[in-house]
């Protein structure tokens, strides 16, 4: 059996290894401000030693917990190592989420310390609430964001303060399977949970990495990309593999914004890329704007959520290459991943068919799935949706201060992935919906890809399915108007529909990887955030 992986160790290994990378930011790292944009192995590894000592400087102890709060990047990962690396377990929080979900979060963590971007604490701080608590708090700077110490909430110090207090820290690494770091769930139905990964369940989260795919993995001239939400599970375990394979260049792109997404696509044509599928959907316009920074990719990955047909056309369009692949991967922190599609250009050529809903198979050793009848548990065959079940041996080992919320999920052998699919006959794995977001007699999924690819100014579409009412499109668009003839021309052939509602991009509530929260936003347009799921399952 593999040996499990510690993060405490990953980037000191890497730097010790023949075969390094370099990271390229699209700027400093919020625990290195003066550090510069350019980071090879050894000086991630000295980052790491850093942070490290000024954790330990300011009072962090084996068996401490630690939160992460902070502003979007890749540092989320070394912190988290740093802490690691001295027997704390962290808990990396993205600062996208509002200051109840924080207040909720930390209350279950009870840290010994808090790491928080000054933009969150500004938040804190105009807002009047007591999301702190009193509690230790180290305040990182944030980009454009002014703080006075006489500001700073009780028990909160500036960055530099820590930095005084820092000394050598002993190594202290923990057990195989014993607690190692924890990262949040995306929350789109409410307050993310907290999910609990040791050294063995990250080394079995990042097994399907770490296999030498052809076409898939990173190699050694390889100009990888990433911009997801570096908070999460996904960019602990990109890390892992992306520092065992050691491409030529990995750009990190903190700000998912398409201005500056697009300046670093022309400095480094990349040629691989991977975002969240609505950051994807969010660069559309660069297929046009910046085709000829787009033309080495070879390969695309999405994970996070399912993709929809118009985004992975345009992008795989944009490439030069004689044959670039799309990997769409469905998979979940409690878990790992499951299982992954690859899209091509032929598959996609076909408008308005909602493929993207496939999201492949399993690989053997991997994961297994099994589809199951909600209410009764039993089998469903081919064709036949049910709630999707999946064993693996990435399972995390709970839900921080949410034990029975977890069991309610553990089946012993089989996870409850709270996921609606089915089999088709060549054995693939679709998508339908989350059993808490479920439309009777339909797919809201489907329909949502259906009709991006069927209204061009669509740029994004959510349908919500709300009982006594006809599902409901909620629609964003460019020019914030709607061409009614083609939006009857698109709705022509479709189950019955409500009229649609338009909302601003920018209005639309999302989770930290772009997930947009449903109950939120059929609040906020309806009134009511009832639904025909049960929810027993998030």
């Amino acid at each position: 059996m593999a040996r499990p992986i510690n993060l405490g160790t990953v980037f000191h290994d890497h730097a010790e290894r023949t075969k390094q990378t370099t990271l390229h930011l699209d700027r400093p790292f919020d625990i290195a401000p003066d550090g510069g944009i350019v980071c090879d192995a050894a000086a991630l590894a000295r980052l790491v030693d850093d942070t490290a000592g000024w954790l330990y400087g300011v009072g962090v102890r084996p068996g401490d917990r630690l939160a992460v709060i902070k502003d979007n990047h890749f540092d989320f990962v070394l912190t988290a190592a740093a802490a690691t690396r001295i027997g704390a377990t962290p808990a990396n929080i993205a600062a996208a989420n509002s200051l109840t979900a924080l207040h909720a979060l930390l209350h279950r963590l009870d840290p010994a310390l808090v790491v928080m971007s000054a933009s969150v604490v500004r938040r804190i701080v105009d807002s009047g609430d007591e999301v702190l608590g009193g509690r230790r708090t180290v305040v990182l700077p944030s980009v454009g964001v002014s703080l006075d110490r006489n500001e700073l909430p009780t028990g909160a110090i500036p960055f530099e303060d820590a930095l005084a207090a820092a000394r050598p820290a002993p190594v202290h690494l923990v057990g195989d399977d014993e607690p190692l770091l924890m990262t949040h769930t995306s929350g789109t139905t409410g307050v993310p949970k907290l999910v609990v990964q040791s050294p063995r369940t990250l080394r079995a989260a990042s097994r399907l990495e770490l296999m030498p795919i052809p076409f898939v993995v990173s190699r050694r001239k390889d100009v990888v990309l990433s911009s997801i939400s570096f908070a999460h599970w996904r960019a602990v375990t990109w890390a892992v593999a992306q520092t065992r394979f050691a491409p030529e260049k990995l750009v990190v792109v903190a700000d998912h914004e398409p201005e500056r997404v697009g300046r670093m696509l022309k400095e480094f044509r990349p040629t691989s890329i991977e975002a969240c599928p609505n950051i994807f959907q969010r660069w559309r316009g660069l297929t046009r704007t910046h085709a000829d920074a787009l033309t080495q990719v070879r390969l695309y990955i999405s994970t996070f959520d399912m993709v929809h047909p118009p985004t992975v056309r345009a992008f795989l369009a944009a490439s030069k290459r004689r044959m670039p692949l799309w990997v769409a991967s469905w998979g979940q922190s409690e878990v790992g991943p499951i299982s992954s599609a690859i899209f091509t250009r032929g598959r996609l050529r076909r408008i308005g068919n909602p493929v993207t809903s496939d999201v492949g198979w399993t690989l053997p050793t991997v994961s297994r799935v099994r589809v199951t009848d909600p209410e009764t548990g039993k089998r469903r065959g081919l064709g036949r949706p049910g709630l999707l079940l999946a064993a693996s041996r990435a399972r995390c080992l709970n839900y921080l201060g949410e034990s029975e919320r977890h069991d309610r999920k553990d089946g012993g052998k089989w996870w409850n992935t709270g996921d609606i699919g089915y089999r088709d006959w060549l054995w693939r794995l679709k998508l339908v919906d989350r059993e808490v977001d479920i439309i009777p007699g339909t797919s809201g999924l489907a329909l949502e890809s259906t009709l991006l690819d069927r209204v061009p100014e669509a740029t994004e579409v959510t349908v919500l399915g709300v009982p006594g009412q006809l599902p409901v499109p909620v629609l964003c668009v460019d020019g914030d108007t709607l061409d009614e003839k083609r939006w009857r021309s698109a709705v022509a052939d479709l189950p019955a529909l409500a009229d649609p509602i338009i909302v601003p991009w920018q209005d639309l509530p999302r989770t930290a990887t772009w997930k947009v929260r449903r109950h939120e936003l059929r609040a906020a347009v309806l009134g009511t955030d009832a639904g025909y799921g049960t929810g027993l399952w998030t």
